[in-house]
This record gives structure tokens, sequence and C-alpha cells, in this order.
């Protein structure tokens, strides 16, 4: 079975397994665990700032972000219209730190910057409090693992900072928008007060997410984590697994990459109107099958199943394909294959 699912399906690799067998532990809310201050340290360094905390995912570091700035009582998050914090991370922005989500209109995971000038708020007046964030996403993941521009990323910074308002980077797949970019983690995190990224995505860690910050920042993060109930433990073993996914899994990225490029031509190929006239940017590939209604869209994905290959819906009518570590060129004749099946074969 070819799931493409997404790349939180893959699993760890054989030097991962070594190191959590042989991690040095300790109480990570306690004394510390020697492992887990290894990969924050290490974290830190990557995206240039000064302090990095390990959490359990990337919605609680993002929420916990969204916490630990919000000390002005601001009353709202600025968000895309299609950012995963808004859309899929059960609304806790609103239900646990208190934001109201604005959302902007955007393009391929950009918003509009003349809307996001008019919406800033850096002080109190008679329609509510300051922003309390401004956030971005990359790589996108709503609009198909599409990168934000390095205009956009210093733009939205300024914008923000002249507002006195700080800015957060929901890097879940950052990864890939480095490998795709060129561009460092630091240069993309410098555009931001505060980054979060994800271990166990292309990375194939088993679990874990890091936010990276200034001192101050990531010290009022951890009481934000246990507030949550993020406070971990012989964490270390965990933690091993991501410092051999930073140091090891970066590179190999870019070879899913290519397999989600062979997969977008390909169809294109087959049936131009199965994808857009853009190849994808990184590992992600919107696919529309000529379903109109969510129900028509879970029986074509059910019929594709039935063909061997899994797949999720983005929206109705839209299928997203993520490829990672377990996918590779060789499996592309039969993805392609699963859909000349599924779309030719009568119901």
């Amino acid at each position: 079975m070819i799931d493409l699912r997404s790349d939180t399906v893959t699993t760890p690799t054989e030097a991962m397994w070594l190191a959590m067998r042989s991690a040095t532990l300790g109480d990570d809310t306690l004394e510390g665990d020697p492992t887990v201050n290894r990969l924050e340290t290490l974290a830190a360094k990557l995206t240039g700032k000064s302090a990095a905390l390990f959490v359990t995912s990337g919605t609680m570091g993002n929420v916990i972000s969204a916490l630990t700035h919000n000390q002005r009582g601001g009353l709202e998050a600025i968000v895309d219209s299609q950012a995963h914090m808004l859309l899929s991370e059960a609304g806790g922005l609103s239900c646990l730190a208190g934001l109201f989500c604005n959302a902007i209109t955007s393009h391929r995971g950009e918003m509009d910057l003349q809307q996001l000038k008019t919406k800033l708020r850096g002080s109190y007046s008679r329609y509510g409090g300051p922003t309390a964030l401004v956030c971005m996403e990359t790589s996108h993941n709503h609009s198909g693992g599409s990168v934000l521009s390095d205009d956009y990323l210093r733009e939205v910074s300024r914008l923000s900072r002249e507002a006195g308002v700080p800015v957060h980077i929901d890097g879940a797949r950052v990864f890939n928008a480095v490998v795709a970019s060129g561009r460092t983690l630091k240069e993309i995190a410098s555009c931001a007060d505060s980054i979060t990224f994800c271990l166990s995505k292309g990375l194939s860690a088993p679990m874990g997410s890091v936010l990276a910050g200034d001192e101050a920042f990531i010290q009022r993060a951890r009481t934000f984590r246990r507030m949550v109930g993020g406070g971990l433990r012989q964490a270390g073993i965990m933690a091993a697994a991501g410092i051999v996914a930073l140091e090891q899994g970066i590179p190999r990225l870019e070879e899913d990459h290519k397999t989600a490029h062979l997969i977008w031509q390909e169809l294109r190929h087959y049936k131009p109107s199965l994808v857009s006239e853009l190849p994808p940017q990184t590992n992600i590939l919107q696919v529309t099958p000529g379903t109109e209604s969510q129900d028509e869209t879970e029986r074509f994905i059910r019929r594709l199943e039935q063909n061997n290959m899994l797949c999720r819906a983005a929206r109705p009518g839209v299928l997203r394909l993520v490829t990672h570590r377990h996918i590779n060129l060789q499996h592309v004749p039969q993805i392609v294959s699963a859909f000349r099946h599924s779309l030719e074969t009568p119901y």
C-alpha cells in the first residue's frame, strides 16, 4: 500500500533507534534531561535564537507561543485565511490563548499586505486592544506546500515590528522550505520573534517539535508548556531521535520534493486537469479528480485505496498527496496507475 496521507506516517531510522536506546536520561521537569538539553541547544543554534524548548507537537508549540507573546492584553492574532493554526489546530488560539483570529485573505500562504497594514494595532483604541501576534506559515500546508518568499517574510516582519507586534512562524515543515528555497533556517527565523518546527514529519522522528525564541521568551514558555500538560520526564528518548533528525535528515528532503514533482509531471501528462499548471515547490501535491462534494471526494479516496493508494482530502474536490522517506521515484508509476484505474473504471 502506497501511503501518501502525510509525512507523519514515517517511522524512525535505524540511527534514531540506536540513539534512543543509548540516550542519557534525566527528568526534564526537575533538573533537566541532558539529551533534551542537547536538542534544545542544537535547535537554538540552527534557528539563530538564544534558546529553544522541546514540545510534544507543533500545535502545542504554536499555542504556547501565542500564550507567551500575549503579555500586553492583546485581543487578536492575525493569521492568513488558510493557516494551519486557524483551520487545523482545534481552535487553540481562541480556546486556550483567548485570542480572536483575524484572518487576512491570502494567496499561496501570503497575506494581502495592505490588509495587514490596516489591521495591525500596536496599542489600545476605541475598537479594541493591541494585536497580540502576527503568524506566518512556511511551507504552507493548505496551499500545497508553497514556500513564503523572502520579500514577503521581510515585509511582514517589518510592518509588524514597526507596530510593536511580535511575529511567530509556524514552521512545521520549515525544513522543506529551507531545501526548496536555498535559504538557511536562521535566515527564515530572523523574520520572526519565535518559530516552531516539527521533527516527526519528513525528518522521520517518532514525535516532537521545537519552539525557539529569546531566553526570556523561552523561560516564560516553559511555564505555559506546564500549564497545557506538556511537562516531560525522561524525554531524552524522543529528543535523541530529534537530534538525529536534525543532523542527518534535512538534505534528504530534496528526494521527497523530486518525487512530488515527478508525480505532478506524470499526472499532468495523463490528465492535465488533475493538477495545477504550477509544479509543487515541496513535498505536498494537490489533485483535483473532478469530484464536487465531500461525499464524492471520500468515495474517490476509497477507490484509490482499492487500487493500493492512500491519501486524504484537503477540502471537497481536492486531494492532498504528501511524499516522504517511504515513497520514492519507483512508486510513481503505481501512483499514476491508481488514479488511472480509479478514474476510468465505472462505479
